[in-house]
């Protein structure tokens, strides 16, 4: 089958080749799928799109026209996809359920640690011979108490991570997960944990109910030297009412991975032009703020599962077969 991949990366397309190689043929692009770039996919009865794709109703009307049958997405979130326009239109849509949980606990704590030792403002000085340690003064992680905001695959690998430090947790979810019991962690209502927790970790899907689950009322009951990091989605934080609550001098770290209106930003180069997004150029010029692009699933083996599970999606459907990973099923 010809498929049309959006929103390939340098470090993914010998990836995605290989994986697709003898099998089906293959294009990749390096711009994002929109409804402005849906035309490209014409003749293309396949599609593999990126996180950050808007696959409106607009882009699927669109693909469906040009003769798009199936839509493959590169990741485990699909709030971005509108899967009853999906599925009026007669589109397959298929995701990958789940990738190495590691790499996005290692890297929410690899922002956790960095915000917490001042490690971005002092790399940035001893690249410039400046080696005072004004201002880069951290904290034990050892005796802190951990929130772990969601406690699925990748909230139990952060917990796990945690208790090597020594750390409280605290966990707040729909129900107890028993591994996280198993560490030790006690669960409870989100705004004792938001109260009681030096670091918050956020690991919860992008649902209606949990859009700006840490809004300025959440904000409001954290430790005013609280560490709040959040790699999951961005539309989890009302990202205005976190620059308010930064201007007011509270919460020691803030790290992103995510960002409420990242798309069409991350994974670009904005170097030379900048953003018109005041919200986050704000965010990104505290000292205590470590934004990173959307990068905590990018290592070899996530990515590589990433592809895998892909190219298994394109070969059932092919076959006239569904899996785990079918979220509308051919008509």
């Amino acid at each position: 089958m010809e498929i049309l991949a959006y929103g390939v990366q340098t470090d993914e397309r010998p990836l995605l080749e290989r994986a697709f190689a003898g099998r089906h043929e293959l294009r990749c692009l390096d711009v994002f799928l929109n409804r402005d770039t849906a035309p490209l996919a014409s003749g293309h009865p396949v599609v593999s799109s990126s996180v950050n794709a808007v696959l409106d109703a607009g882009t699927l009307t669109v693909l469906a026209a040009g003769g798009t049958k199936l839509i493959a997405q590169r990741s485990t979130g699909f709030n971005n996809i509108d899967l009853d326009a999906a599925a009026e239109l007669g589109l397959t849509v298929a995701r990958v359920s789940h990738y190495s949980p590691h790499a996005v606990a290692e890297h929410a704590w690899a922002l956790a640690l960095a915000v917490n030792r001042r490690l971005t403002r002092a790399a940035v000085r001893t690249r410039e011979f400046d080696f005072r340690l004004d201002g880069l003064l951290g904290r034990d992680v050892h005796g802190m108490t951990v929130g772990v905001i969601g406690t699925g695959k990748i909230g139990t690998c952060f917990a796990r991570i945690a208790t090597g430090f020594g750390t409280e947790l605290l966990g707040w979810d729909i129900a107890p997960n028993p591994d996280c019991l198993e560490l030790g962690m006690a669960y409870t209502e989100l705004p004792d944990l938001l109260g009681r927790s030096d670091l918050i970790s956020l690991h919860v899907p992008l649902v209606p109910a949990t859009h700006h689950l840490i809004d300025a009322a959440a904000l409001a009951r954290m430790k005013d030297d609280a560490i709040l990091v959040n790699s999951s989605r961005g539309g989890l934080v009302d990202s205005a009412a976190l620059v308010e609550t930064l201007r007011a001098g509270r919460l020691s770290g803030v790290g992103l991975d995510v960002y409420e209106e990242e798309t069409g930003v991350f994974f670009t180069d904005r170097s030379i032009h900048g953003i018109t997004d005041d919200t986050l150029a704000r965010l990104v010029t505290f000292p205590h703020v470590l934004v990173t692009s959307h990068q905590a699933y990018f290592t070899g083996t996530a990515v590589g599962q990433i592809i895998d599970a892909t190219a298994r999606n394109v070969d059932d459907f092919a076959a006239g077969r569904r899996n785990e990973n079918t979220l509308v099923p051919r008509s």
